[in-house]
């Protein structure tokens, strides 16, 4: 959510911002918040004037009465009883009008980075850098549930009978390894300086839109009914939702924190050959990473961030790149993000594993994430990247790790978390 003083003096900016993002359908709501950020301040405008007249009308009242003059004192009083009824009705338009404001100031996108490349969609999103050599292997790589299956390591079939299309069984030695990736991704993380955390894995209404876009609601979160409750899509939510309404000592930031979560998605819309296995689920798990820092460090923290999950994969023998995600594919709330992609032998080709994101101040504004500076109060700076999600790493692991024997290497740095293993063998 924008700042108000912003979108007051920069009206144009935020207009091209919108039309950067191919929203042109939101260009009106500027020109309301316009108008009613005017109107919100005739109203308390008035209301000041009015308590001002009271005020004075008071204590004419008391001299009247003090010289016996109750006719002027009585009329004096209907003037004042006449005054409060309008400040009371204006007190309530002023409600209305701010909650208008609200609510469209929350439609209106963030202002993306001015680094940020313009297209409409993740077509035109724009390769950044590789790392690790794609590699095709002179043997078939078979679909990653048929891998699976071959080492007893899946179940869709029972999945579907007691919970329906996006849900799975893992098993044996592959429902292990995908428990040591978690594992290994939170040990890498803790490494790296961050502090673990396990969250509540549902948040209220008023965190979840403080964390994120209405359209993204809609199309991500699970309601539980009757209640005001969410099943996380991502840990993400709970994290930054951990600093709602705090008043955060500057010499206290970053907060630098690491998360385990499942993660529950509608996924509407989903489509195609990822709905035939566990590329596009409704559940899954997830090791996430999030930052809370002062805005001039934001970006430094975005690069840290997204090379974390870069080395992360590199350390598991995975090739991967990095996509700068373009305006159109920038949810509203974020300045700016990038993919990480990691290399398919089977369809030679890159599939997204993690997505790293600048929000800017956006979540905090809307969430109350102040920070205490030598200089005043401000708003904090929000960051979040995917660490590491099976079961997509695992696709990522499997297809990179298969060997023409059938069996899957493990990579050194799994090994202890995989009983010492050097590899898994065929059933």
């Amino acid at each position: 959510m924008l700042d108000i003083k912003f979108v007051r003096t920069n009206p144009d900016a935020v207009k091209e911002n919108i039309k950067k993002k191919f929203q042109n359908e939101k260009l009106p709501l500027v020109d309301q918040v316009l108008e009613l950020d005017q109107r919100n301040r005739d109203i308390k405008q008035e209301v000041e004037a009015l308590r001002a007249e009271k005020n004075k009308i008071s204590k004419q009242i008391g001299a009247c009465m003090a010289q016996g003059k109750k006719e002027e004192a009585e009329e004096l009083k209907a003037q004042v009883q006449k005054n409060a009824s309008r400040i009371e009705s204006l007190s309530v338009e002023e409600k209305e009008v701010e909650a208008q404001i609200r609510k469209n100031m929350m439609i209106i996108p963030n202002i993306i980075d001015s680094s940020v490349p313009i297209g409409k969609d993740d077509n035109e999103n724009v390769e950044i850098e590789k790392f690790g050599e794609p590699v095709v292997p002179d043997f078939e790589i078979p679909y990653h549930t048929e891998i699976m299956e071959r080492f007893n390591g899946i179940d869709l079939e029972a999945a579907g009978k007691v919970a329906g299309n996006g849900f799975y069984y893992l098993m044996g030695d592959i429902a292990r390894l995908h428990s040591s990736v978690i594992s290994y991704a939170r040990d890498f993380m803790i490494d790296r300086g961050f502090t673990y955390c396990v969250p509540p894995f549902m948040i209220r209404s008023n965190v979840v839109t403080g964390v994120m876009s209405f359209a993204e609601m809609d199309a991500m979160m699970y309601k539980i009914e009757g209640e005001d409750l969410y099943l996380i899509g991502t840990s993400e939510h709970s994290m930054i939702g951990k600093f709602i309404d705090t008043l955060l000592e500057e010499n206290k930031l970053p907060q630098t924190l690491t998360s385990y979560s499942p993660c529950f998605r509608k996924e509407k819309g989903a489509h195609g050959i990822e709905e035939r296995g566990i590329y596009r689920i409704h559940q899954f798990e997830k090791q996430e990473m999030i930052v809370v820092c002062k805005p001039e460090e934001s970006m430094k923290w975005y690069d840290v961030l997204w090379k974390n999950t870069v080395d992360l994969f590199r350390s598991l023998d995975i090739p991967v790149r990095t996509l700068e995600c373009c305006s159109g594919d920038l949810a509203d709330l974020k300045v700016k993000s990038c993919d990480v992609e990691a290399w398919s032998p089977r369809q030679k080709k890159y599939f997204e594993v993690g997505s790293c994101s600048n929000l800017g101040d956006a979540q905090a504004r809307r969430l109350g994430i102040r920070v205490k500076g030598e200089n005043g109060k401000y708003f904090a700076h929000t960051l979040n990247n995917t660490v590491a999600a099976p079961p997509r790493m695992l696709i990522a692991f499997l297809e990179n790790n298969l060997q023409e024997d059938g069996s899957v290497r493990i990579p050194e740095v799994l090994r202890p978390y995989m009983g010492g293993k050097e590899k898994i063998e065929r059933k």
